[in-house]
């Protein structure tokens, strides 16, 4: 192996890169500070670039996404089939299909099928229907069948999650035979880590766990040994649903079936951790006003239509706040003190509403708020919000009190008594809308997260900036 020349890596710790994983990761750290110089290095090393694709891809992806598309078309081109293959499964998913379609289509075909078929379904689901069929009908008959059987199912549902590629035993089977199977087996599948049971229709029977065989006698039936009526799931279950059931049974994967209980494949515990990452991300951007698909990759045009819409619905609705503020000039002229606490005021609404969604988005998220439950978050968040606006009421009643003094304004103390009221009153209403925001839009068969925090934040800027003034009117 080519020892890398550290020279080209500025502060880089000068030392001989002695093994292969030594220089995939030295590559990477390059490629991250450098990108240039990367370049350059894996254009005089060809074989070292090799090396790093197939000892480590996950470091190779990382290096393609540092030196960017162009590059990185390149420098897959140069892989063979099941390198490429494994460095795809690591690619974030734009690039990873911008990738796959500057390869011709023969050689993308031949990567395609070093791929399991469900990994190869996700790489194509972008692709236009006449571009993903034009791939399929070069590959082989039965992969490509499985995987537009894949395609068939919704990306978020237990179809679209599972993989097809499971051990199934026969149940006649003695132990000491599914164990002899299984040795057979091991190279064709990754995941061994349940064997299923089934009959000769392909029905599900139950599940063994490859570790547990081993406790049996060679001469026990597999039926002896494996559990029936195992936790399954159906093709079109939704994955929220997929990830509570393995959470609450501590499953390593779930099978998936149809109508007739034919075991159709499984959804490994890795999927679900991918998905239930996915789904946090997807609700995190949709609270903040954008969509899942939005990202720093994404082009600009696309992230513009996005985001725009959104924020120009907060200016008009948050044009509320401008003309409600606007009704108290008089009293803003006669205490200018008043405009330098009116942000404080809404800030720690603000705040405390944004904790109380995040924990009833939560609930709602896990299933453990109930349609029974209602009255009783309602009932405990503003409660929460009327203890802690007592606390905090008065710590900015003091702060008005101390401001208003200082500038040797007049009524000092009843500037202090409407900054505790005011701020009072704004924690107590951001526990209750907080909670009852999100609840409303479930009820109404919306997501949760869907432009909550856009309209808790209007609500207690409102509260926050007219309330206060209206209290401090009424007070001065």
């Amino acid at each position: 192996m080519t020892e890398p020349q550290t020279s080209a890596s500025p502060g880089w710790v000068r030392r001989a890169v002695r093994t292969p994983r030594d220089l995939a990761r030295w590559l990477r750290s390059l490629a991250i500070k450098e990108p240039r110089r990367a370049e350059e290095y894996i254009a005089d090393h060809a074989t070292d670039w090799s090396t790093v694709a197939e000892v480590s891809p996950g470091d190779a992806a990382d290096i393609l996404e540092a030196l960017g598309e162009e590059a990185a078309g390149g420098l897959i081109a140069d892989l063979n089939a099941g390198h490429a293959a494994d460095l795809f499964e690591e690619l974030r998913d734009d690039l990873a299909a911008s990738l796959l379609g500057v390869l011709p289509e023969s050689e993308a075909v031949d990567v395609l099928e070093e791929m399991a078929p469900d990994q190869a379904a996700d790489l194509i689901a972008a692709f236009d229907p006449e571009v993903i069929e034009r791939l399929l009908a070069a590959a082989d008959d039965d992969f490509a069948n499985e995987v537009r059987d894949l395609l068939g199912h919704h990306p978020e549902s237990a179809g679209g999650l599972m993989t097809t590629d499971i051990a199934a035993l026969p149940i006649g089977l003695t132990v000491g035979e599914a164990m002899e199977r299984i040795r057979n087996l091991h190279e064709e599948f990754e995941d061994l880590s349940y064997v299923y049971v089934v009959d000769d229709d392909t029905r599900l029977l139950g599940v063994v766990s490859f570790r547990d065989l081993v406790f049996y006698r060679p001469g026990d039936g597999l039926d002896k040994a494996m559990v029936d009526q195992p936790v399954v799931v159906s093709a079109n279950t939704d994955r929220a649903e997929v990830a509570d059931l393995v959470q609450r049974y501590h499953l390593f994967g779930i099978p998936v079936v149809d109508d007739d209980n034919r075991l159709l494949g499984m959804v490994t515990t890795e999927a679900v951790l991918e998905a239930v990452q996915e789904e946090a991300s997807e609700d995190f951007a949709i609270a903040v006003g954008t969509t899942a698909e939005d990202s720093v990759y994404l082009p600009i045009r696309r992230s513009i239509r996005h985001r725009l819409p959104w924020i120009a619905f907060d200016v008009l609705i948050s044009s509320t706040v401008v003309f409600a503020v606007a009704q108290f000039n008089d009293i803003i002229g006669a205490f200018v003190v008043l405009a330098a606490l009116m942000p404080l005021v809404a800030r720690i609404g603000g705040d405390s509403g944004a904790q109380t969604l995040a924990v009833v988005i939560r609930g709602l998220t896990t299933n453990d708020i109930q349609s029974g439950d209602v009255r009783r978050v309602l009932t405990r968040e503003t409660t929460v919000g009327l203890f802690n606006g007592l606390v905090i009421g008065l710590l900015a009643g003091v702060l008005g009190f101390t401001l208003q003094s200082m500038q040797g304004g007049p009524d000092p103390l009843k500037v202090g008594m409407a900054m505790l009221l005011a701020s009072w009153a704004n924690l107590i209403l951001a526990g209750l809308s907080g909670a009852a925001i999100p609840l409303t839009l479930r009820r109404l068969g919306f997501d949760p997260a869907l432009g909550s925090n856009l309209f808790l934040t209007t609500f207690t800027d409102l509260v926050g900036f007219a309330g206060f003034l209206a209290v401090a009117t009424a007070i001065l």
